[in-house]
């Protein structure tokens, strides 16, 4: 797939949700596959994804309500589409190409629209859904009207987004797309990132529909 008008949601019927009708509770990775995260970067991404999944099975309740999709660019790819942790299978990332961040954005957000407008359409009550990007570098293609969405998304709480910049990511770039202050990635630590994640994850799936759930201080961050 090459760009984000070439992500393609997987059909759902209501036979998943008639199986589990729990809330849900989306999270989108929008993770950097660019050449820069060749090596040793894309090696600790591909531990920390298998540690996500292997947090959130273990969670009898964030299995049932928890989905995971993943969105990667360079090229723009979605290779997961949301799915329960007992279905996701984290995919094995290699790095390429470029940092095409504003198209990755702007696919993941329709991703994240057309699976809100399927819970609707089943009667699946959902919690505001994470949107939680990961990157070593600055944006290669326009980028500005990806950070208006996020800016509209955000307002209005269609969702709340996250991003995390590693190692030479471009801070100030990132502060001016996400709403949120940007976190650098201490290291390498991405399965301490994971860990956070799931356990945030889980924590929301265990709370009241609305209700503002506070999360502990990113251990993996530095300023």
């Amino acid at each position: 797939m090459g760009g984000a008008g070439d992500l393609e949601q997987i059909p759902f019927g209501s036979s998943e949700f008639a199986d589990n009708p729990e809330p849900r509770c989306p999270c989108l990775l929008l993770l950097d596959t660019s050449e820069s995260m060749a090596g040793a970067r894309i090696d600790e991404l591909n531990h920390g994804l298998a540690t996500f999944q292997r947090a959130l099975a273990a969670d009898s309740l964030a299995m049932k309500r928890v989905e995971v999709g993943v969105v990667t660019f360079g090229p723009v790819q979605l290779l997961n589409d949301f799915q329960t942790p007992d279905h996701f299978r984290p995919p094995l990332l290699s790095g390429a190409g470029d940092t095409p961040m504003g198209a990755a954005i702007a696919g993941g957000l329709e991703m994240v629209r057309q699976r809100k407008a399927a819970y609707k359409a089943n009667g699946i009550p959902y919690f505001r859904p994470w949107i939680f990007m990961i990157t070593d570098g600055a944006p290669t293609d326009d980028w500005r009207a990806a950070a208006a969405m996020i800016r509209e998304g955000e307002m209005t709480k269609g969702f709340s987004f996250f991003a995390v910049g590693v190692e030479d990511a471009d801070m100030d770039a990132l502060a001016q797309i996400s709403v949120r202050m940007p976190l650098r990635l201490s290291g390498l630590r991405f399965r301490d990132l994971f860990v956070w994640l799931s356990s945030s994850l889980g924590s929301v799936s265990r709370s009241g529909m609305g209700q503002e759930v506070p999360l502990l201080p990113p251990g993996w961050a530095r300023a």
